[in-house]
């Protein structure tokens, strides 16, 4: 029996610049941080039977993974050459559909545990990679990269993506009691609406794929300026000017808000438009391709008024710390039998 944990994400700086139609042009760039809240991916091969068992928020059993109706485990099965006789059962800390990586972080975390049964050890870059090619390749799905390699890698990177595809992870240092000043003031509130990321990014995706389309030049422009807030956001953050990140951070909420009406939700507009003026909140946004998920808000002070408030509107306000590391194996019980089934 394996079992993997992968880390959650969320994007501080770049969200959107990571897809093919905009880094394919212009390169894209993306800052974000792993935090210790994670996707839990367990794998057994059962000894009475051949059959493929898949539990998730639905439950499959079938004879061939073929005929598996979840396609991310379908297609990570294929690409190992993993036929049948497994199961695989998974559990979160977070909801789906919340904007923080939770499709990428289960098909990582599969990959990751499929690896280690099959005793195929690669470097961090090949199994993100691997991600990538099953979701935009294979499935062809309106996504980026950010979400496999920040499953993959864990901590707060950076990561640089070149027009033929190209990522290079950049690991950002900072002192403790920086990255704790960042953290407290950088408040995740979920806010109970939950989304697909595919058909928020559509809108984008298509957009900037139609160059003749009115709505190329504003969507390319706002992730133009999108990625550049990116740049000013890491070295703000590595200045320790977070003030300065909490301000751009609602620069970018500006830019991103106009590519599309699925990202923001009118409630949520007219509470942060509140908290700015009342709570001292000074940027934020919808974390993830928006349209839903968790709210994320700068505050430098009235910490506690702001999560007052906020729990009293029904959103609670996550915790959570860094977590430097990816996508790892916590448990391994070798079953040499188990492993000669596929052999």
């Amino acid at each position: 029996m394996i079992v993997t944990r992968t880390p959650f994400r969320v994007t501080l700086g770049g969200g959107g610049t990571d897809l093919p139609s905009f880094y394919e042009q212009h390169g894209g760039y993306v800052l974000a941080l792993a935090i210790d809240k994670f996707m839990y991916v367990v794998l057994n091969i059962p000894n009475a039977d051949r059959l493929v068992r898949l539990h998730y928020t639905d439950s499959e059993t079938v004879a061939t993974v073929d005929e598996l109706r979840h396609e991310l485990a379908r297609e990570a099965f294929r690409l190992h050459g993993l036929n049948d006789a497994v199961e695989v059962a998974s559990v979160a800390d977070l909801p789906a559909g919340s904007g923080l990586g939770s499709s990428s972080c289960y098909l990582v975390g599969l990959l990751t545990a499929i690896r280690g049964y099959l005793r195929r050890p690669v470097p961090l870059a090949e199994v993100a990679e691997e991600a990538c090619h099953i979701e935009l390749n294979v499935l062809g799905k309106p996504i980026g990269k950010q979400d496999q390699y920040m499953a993959t890698f864990g901590g707060f990177t950076g990561l640089e993506i070149a027009p033929d595809g190209t990522v290079t992870v950049c690991p950002i240092r900072l002192e403790p009691a920086s990255l704790a000043t960042l953290v407290a003031n950088t408040h995740l509130y979920y806010t109970r609406v939950q989304r697909s990321a595919t058909e928020v990014l559509s809108d984008q995706n298509q957009a900037m794929r139609e160059p003749s389309t009115a709505s190329h030049r504003r969507v390319e422009d706002s992730l133009l300026g999108i990625k550049e807030i990116g740049f000013e956001i890491r070295d703000s953050i590595m200045q320790g000017d977070f003030d300065r990140f909490g301000c751009l951070m609602d620069q970018h909420w500006q830019l991103k808000r106009r590519m599309s009406d699925k990202i923001s939700i009118s409630a949520v507009d007219a509470l942060y438009d509140h908290l700015k003026r009342e709570y001292g909140v000074l940027g934020g946004k919808i974390v993830g391709a928006g349209g839903g998920g968790f709210l994320m808000l700068y505050c430098p002070q009235r910490h506690r008024d702001l999560t007052e408030f906020m729990s009293a509107q029904g959103m609670m306000r996550l915790h959570y710390n860094l977590e430097f590391e990816g996508s790892k194996v916590i448990t391994n019980v070798f079953n040499a039998q188990a492993l000669a089934v596929h052999s």
